[in-house]
């Protein structure tokens, strides 16, 4: 249930928490106290690792989060968050990771948090004005400060990356990817495999499209109505082939979700998976594949059900299944 984060010493759990559904801009209106008690809930069933960022609701989750962690051991929960924009009076942003904004963002969080300390803090984005070096020096200076523990990247590319790994000690990424979303197995996957990355993916059930309970839904009242995936016959054909998964699933005495969730956490590069949850029920549910494996056949099964003709030609993967 648990690894060690890449070259970090942060012992985590393979099912990290999430809170960009915190995000009312995003997911419409926010159900706090249930997300709260799901919060305590992961906690209780094992689950020490929280996701976070200053943007998600414009500091809402960082709120939030901090309001239900000083419940709990601070000592046995690892706190994750990130910066990058510069927020103005007017609620306009802009990207800003330069020193100065760094540190000013990391006290607002740290206060948010109700923390001395933040576990690993990572860059949201890239910043094409700063210079990465400068970047680094000043992740450094928290570190040495004590606010910091470890340091890393979110939604880098490999250029991006590399020269990151280069420049300090950015020693994890979290990155998107799921079954349907393949692009960071390209470049992304191999460069952490050699180089003892940590690797967070998130919207590891592309935002719920492959839980399986979306059958003949299409009409969505929150930002996926605007994504392509959740639209006309792109949604149809995904909804489809994930239903497809439901003998598999039954075979394996999983749910669809559960079934799905237990294939992303095989890749070898993968550490940990980001989920969102609005309530207990499914933290449960997503807790209890962290006990599942499944073979070899069964996973290559799932890829090319999932695969709709789309994505590059499945490759060998030797190792990813243990």
């Amino acid at each position: 249930m648990y690894v060690t984060l890449g070259k970090t010493s942060l012992r985590v759990s393979r099912i990290c928490l999430g809170t960009w559904q915190l995000s009312p801009r995003f997911w419409g209106p926010i159900p706090i106290e249930q997300i709260a008690r799901a919060i305590e809930a992961a906690f209780d069933t094992g689950i020490n690792f929280f996701d976070t960022a200053d943007a998600y609701g414009d500091g809402l989750a960082e709120k939030v989060l901090g309001d239900t962690l000083q419940k709990l051991p601070r000592d046995r929960a690892v706190i994750c968050t990130k910066v990058f924009n510069h927020y103005n009076p007017d609620g306009t942003r802009y990207p800003d990771l330069s020193p100065s904004h760094i540190q000013e963002r990391c006290e607002d969080s740290l206060k948010r948090l109700k923390t001395d300390y933040i576990d690993l803090y990572l860059l949201h984005f890239y910043d094409q004005l700063t210079p990465i070096s400068s970047i680094a020096e000043t992740m450094e200076k928290l570190r040495d400060q004590g606010k910091v523990r470890y340091y890393g990247v979110s939604n880098f590319n490999i250029e991006e990356l590399r020269a990151a790994v280069s420049a300090g000690k950015f020693n994890v990424i979290q990155t998107a990817y799921s079954l349907i979303n393949l692009e960071a197995e390209r470049s992304i996957f191999p460069f952490c495999l050699t180089n003892d990355i940590g690797v967070m993916v998130y919207s590891p059930l592309h935002k719920g499209l492959l839980s399986g309970k979306y059958e003949g839904v299409e009409n969505f009242d929150d930002f996926r109505s605007f994504h392509p995936d959740f639209q006309g016959e792109r949604f149809r054909r995904i909804a489809e082939a994930v239903q497809s998964l439901g003998p598999i699933a039954a075979q394996e005495a999983m749910s669809i979700y559960q079934l799905v969730l237990t294939a992303t956490l095989a890749h070898p590069a993968i550490h940990c998976a980001v989920i969102g949850v609005k309530n207990e029920s499914q933290v449960l549910e997503a807790v209890k594949a962290l006990d599942k494996q499944i073979d070899r056949k069964t996973y290559y099964e799932i890829r090319r059900i999932l695969n709709l003709g789309e994505s590059a030609k499945i490759k060998d993967a030797s190792g990813i299944i243990k």
